[in-house]
């Protein structure tokens, strides 16, 4: 399954807000893994190295960053932007995450922020991911969740805030473009439960609401440059249909605007 939002450098300043609005629960998660400095850590969907910064920080002179990526571009910018980013060793793997390759021999701890819901079908990756892994393994998820902020944001558009409306409209965007590729745009909201029913053991938790602010709508504005010919193509939106939207969207006030996703967050052990 191709990464189907962007590849380029402006597609990467897109996942360096995604970095700042994760921010907080990154770390949370990092914490729940117990990250030691000498820890092999095997990331999922490293794109261009945000998530694999904060990730290095926590490592040291013995420890070893394996960062899986499908694409060459991002695989590429991270590297770059990682150079001198601490004393670990970073290595970056070409290859698809669901083939579960042998880059994952030898894993301390496996991690992924934002991947799996580009995975189609994740929850069989999961339970083959368990398989190879050895006991004791610690593995973490973040993923983002597109669907439930929706009852708060058409109560509220209902209620008589039209202006929402264009928060509305991106959120149906990427659920239907998501689901035409047979990927989830949910599937943080059953995590705890897949990764429990494959057995995993100790599984911890946890969801939080994304904070609204300019970065936010620039996020949905690069989203909205990205992928607005499948859009078209699909039926979604028609390209005036997006220049509207992000018309509508420039138009907002970010400090007055209720949270449009949130975060799922889960730990746990093979």
């Amino acid at each position: 399954q191709a990464y189907i939002l962007g590849h380029s450098e402006k597609a990467a300043r897109r996942l360096e807000i995604q970095d700042a609005h994760f921010a907080d629960v990154s770390e949370r998660l990092l914490d729940d893994l117990a990250l030691r400095p000498g820890d092999r850590v095997v990331e999922l969907g490293c794109g261009p190295g945000s998530f694999s910064r904060r990730i290095l920080r926590r490592l040291g002179d013995g420890g070893v960053l394996v960062a899986v990526d499908t694409s060459e571009g991002l695989l590429a910018q991270a590297k770059s932007a990682l150079a001198g980013a601490g004393t670990a060793r970073f290595e970056p793997v070409l290859a698809n995450i669901a083939e579960l390759g042998p880059w994952l021999d030898g894993a301390d701890v496996v991690v992924g922020r934002a991947v799996l819901h580009h995975v189609p079908m994740v929850e069989f990756m999961l339970g083959r991911l368990r398989a190879r892994l050895r006991p004791g393994t610690r593995v973490g998820f973040i993923e983002p969740d597109f669907r439930s902020p929706l009852a708060r944001l058409t109560y509220l558009e209902a209620g008589g805030r039209t202006e929402l409306a264009p928060l509305r409209v991106w959120a149906v965007a990427i659920n239907q473009l998501y689901l035409a590729n047979r990927i989830s745009p949910d599937v943080g909201a059953s995590l705890a439960r897949t990764l429990e029913t494959a057995g995993y053991r100790h599984v911890r938790a946890g969801w939080s609401e994304c904070r609204s602010d300019g970065m936010m709508i620039e996020n949905m504005l690069m989203f909205y440059d990205e992928v607005r010919d499948r859009l078209r193509e699909l039926g979604i939106l028609t390209a005036d249909e997006v220049e509207q939207q992000q018309r509508l969207l420039r138009a907002l006030r970010p400090d007055a605007l209720p949270a449009a996703w949130g975060i799922h967050r889960a730990a746990c052990e093979s």
